[in-house]
């Protein structure tokens, strides 16, 4: 094994990793999100779109916000659905594995304390849309960094669609990322605003959360 071989298997478990985990890393320091269009490894991207094409309704959820006794459905807010992947398919456990791999990098070079990671495929239909808002508000959640991995081929700027991302509550326009296949969206939950605009065709996408653990007394956290 080369020196830089082994680095990157330190730090993020292949070269390619390794690179992508430091840039991730460089720009959550420097602006507190990063956009890295096509990023997320080829197989990776190819076996959670197989997996997810092969879905069927009954897999899914209608999406809602809140959590445990606080989840409610709310279609002024989203009219996505969701299916939460729990490692029981091969591509569940591959992208479960490449976050893990994200989670210990960013640990080990930003000290977050990332803890769990929870994340669900999510399916907007043409129309479907998810308002402004915040994945995470300060001292109420734990939700640390908010990532997001798009499986849309041949997207193009007709289709819309885009994810906006705002700087703070006082920004009015935002960021606009097009959800190219295999681009990989994250930043810090607490801090950025924003929302999924309606998009042309069906759109496709995995989403997920790193979390610190405020578990406490017999309150399993995040809930079941």
């Amino acid at each position: 094994m080369t020196a830089l071989q082994g680095l990157a298997r330190a730090d993020g478990g292949n070269t390619c990793d390794g690179t992508l985990f430091a840039a991730i890393a460089d720009d959550l320091e420097a602006q507190g999100f990063s956009i890295q269009p096509t990023a997320l490894p080829q197989p990776i991207a190819d076996s959670l779109f197989t997996h997810q094409q092969g879905l069927d309704g009954g897999q899914y959820l209608d999406a809602g916000i809140g959590r445990g006794e606080r989840y409610v459905r709310n279609e002024f807010v989203r009219t996505d659905e969701i299916c939460w992947i729990m490692g029981d398919s091969a591509a569940g456990r591959q992208w479960l594995q490449w976050a893990s791999r994200l989670q210990s990098f960013l640990n080990r070079r930003l000290f977050l304390g990332l803890f769990s990671f929870e994340s669900h495929f999510a399916h907007y239909a043409p129309g479907d849309y998810y308002k402004r808002h915040y994945d995470a508000f300060r001292g109420e959640t734990n939700r640390v960094l908010s990532i997001v991995a798009y499986l849309n081929p041949g997207w193009s700027n007709t289709d819309c669609g885009e994810l906006v991302l705002y700087a703070n509550d006082h920004d009015r326009t935002g960021t606009r990322i097009v959800p190219l296949y295999g681009t990989i969206v994250i930043f810090l939950s607490e801090e950025f605003p924003h929302e999924v605009l309606p998009a042309n065709r069906d759109r496709y996408s995995v989403a997920g959360w790193f979390r610190v653990n405020t578990s406490l007394n017999n309150r399993l956290d995040p809930p079941r």
